[in-house]
């Protein structure tokens, strides 16, 4: 993917974002709604930039086996 195109989007999630916050709800519903799209973000941009290998191997609720 171009860093023209990552650009770009991150400016249209921004915008969407904005928007999505010009709604009246309560603030505890922004806040999380906030939060869950800028870890999605940030998962979006480590997968683009293949720094996926880097993280630890997580796994949440479960031991795996071997280890």
């Amino acid at each position: 993917m171009d860093i023209v195109h990552v650009v770009v989007a991150l400016i249209v999630i921004g915008v969407l974002l904005w928007l999505i916050n010009l709604i009246p709800m309560a603030g505890s519903i922004k806040s999380i709604l906030n939060a869950v799209v800028v870890i999605a973000v940030v998962w979006w941009l480590v997968n683009v930039f293949g720094l996926r290998h880097y993280l630890p191997d997580m796994h949440l609720g479960r031991i795996r086996a071997g280890r």
